[in-house]
């Protein structure tokens, strides 16, 4: 199982003179977790580097920043593979203070910095959502919409044709349950439409 963050937690670090500010947080893909980066760096123009590592399936990064190759961004990953991480960025902004410390120290202050941020924040269990379109007739849209609201569903659309076409979103195991007793409730006269 994988998990997902509750809220962004920080943790500030300081070795040698060179500030490391960490953050840990949930994200939804590439695309919120390059924007976060984008905005780090506007907050932050005297940062020697905003290395950062995004856990989110096939989209995930590792980014050095500037720093030697694999001393960064690596490690920030590493940490969030160890902790089962999915659709978390970690991010460090890194005032450099004048010591160098060597390819070692880098890594071990960034995979610190990260580990330190997960301390202080829950660990949610992440659950893998499915769509659903099931399609009624009129008179059965009310039974629907309540199926819909009991079961905790995310209602996404509903098309008003011939028939009532839901799109809903449910957590995986959920789905074959929703659909059978739907499909009881209804006397088999819901058309289960393909997902988009």
């Amino acid at each position: 199982m994988s998990y997902s963050l509750s809220a962004p937690a920080h943790h500030e670090l300081v070795i040698k003179k060179s500030r490391f500010i960490a953050c840990v947080q949930p994200v939804d893909g590439r695309a919120q977790a390059q924007a976060v980066v984008d905005g780090l760096r506007r907050e932050h123009p005297g940062a020697a580097h905003v290395c950062w590592a995004l856990l989110a399936g096939g989209q995930s990064a590792a980014v050095d920043d500037g720093e030697p190759s694999g001393t960064a961004g690596r490690p920030m990953l590493d940490v969030l593979r160890h902790q089962q991480l999915e659709g978390v960025l970690a991010t460090v902004v890194r005032y450099f203070g004048g010591v160098k410390l060597g390819a070692g120290g880098l890594v071990r202050a960034y995979t610190d910095s990260v580990a330190q941020a997960l301390l202080g924040v829950e660990k949610v269990p992440r659950q893998r959502m499915v769509q659903l379109c099931p399609s009624v007739p009129y008179p059965l849209e009310g039974l629907l919409r309540r199926e819909i609201a009991a079961a905790g569903a995310q209602l996404l659309d509903v098309r008003h044709a011939s028939q009532v076409a839901f799109t809903l979103s449910l957590p995986e195991a959920q789905a074959a349950p929703f659909a059978a007793r739907l499909d009881e409730l209804a006397s088999g006269r819901v058309a289960w439409l393909p997902a988009d």
